[in-house]
């Protein structure tokens, strides 16, 4: 895996561009993150296996954000750059509200038009070192930036809950930025990609994995954690992880996108 800054000028917008080679087959299990990403596929297939069933993924596509795991299988010799888009950052680029995408993966002909991504798809074709290639994904989105405005409520807010680790209430996070809760939550969907408090959760529980471990007392873990019981923490730990604890923490290799 090989991970590049992006441009000055895209760094309000995008995280990272990440690429990921496997000279054979690769299985990663991928977590819910606060990012929307979007895949260009430079060779080889890639499969993702949801709760729903398998799907290939498509030579270009966006996914928006989600509320459980799915595994990507990546074949032999395939290679595949990954646009991590900053929290609200893709709405710079995509003309619709970008809750639209959740728990989608689509094409980014659904955006783009033919002549624009076939363009792309030759660009990238006669690029021969990789960093070139990931200078063709950002010259193609430097191209598109629709909107340099970003929402700075929303990005206050973002900032707000990721700093509390999503440990804490939406209204009276809404009613401190001094906007109603239903205005709040709209405009946080259509920039963020979700609801103020599905973000949260997706905050809160990555916090919770990015300890490295759950100690012996599992149901004090859960309950500091903003869980009602252990019951209901293993639920949702397992719909987040497809695993429970006890396998999440004993040595599974596990990434999020």
């Amino acid at each position: 895996m090989q991970i590049f800054e992006p441009a000055s000028c895209l760094d309000p917008f995008i995280k990272a561009f990440v690429v990921v080679e496997s000279n054979g087959t690769l299985v990663n299990r991928l977590l819910p993150d606060t990012s929307v990403v979007a895949a260009i596929r430079l060779q080889g297939l890639v499969h993702y296996q949801e709760e729903n069933g398998n799907a290939r993924l498509p030579v270009l596509s966006i996914s928006g954000l989600r509320k459980s795991f799915k595994i990507a299988e990546y074949g032999k010799n395939s290679a595949n750059i990954l646009v991590q888009f900053k929290e609200g950052g893709a709405a710079a680029f995509f003309d619709l509200p970008i809750h639209e995408l959740f728990e989608l993966n689509v094409g980014l002909d659904q955006f783009f038009k033919a002549s624009e991504l076939m363009l792309l798809e030759e660009q990238l074709g006669a690029a021969k070192s990789i960093q070139s290639k990931v200078n063709v994904v950002q010259q193609f989105f430097m191209a598109r930036v629709r909107n340099r405005k970003s929402d700075l409520l929303i990005a206050h807010s973002v900032e707000k809950i990721k700093a509390a680790r999503g440990l804490l209430s939406v209204k009276e996070l809404s009613d401190n930025l001094y906007v109603s809760l239903d205005v709040f939550e709209k405009r946080f969907r259509k920039v963020v990609g979700t609801t103020p408090k599905q973000f949260a959760d997706i905050v809160r529980m990555k916090a919770l994995i990015g300890q490295g471990t759950i100690n012996g007392q599992v149901l004090e873990s859960a309950l500091d954690a903003g869980f009602f019981d252990q019951s209901h923490f293993i639920r949702n730990f397992k719909k987040f992880t497809g695993q429970t604890p006890k396998e999440f923490f004993n040595g599974q290799s596990i990434h999020s996108e």
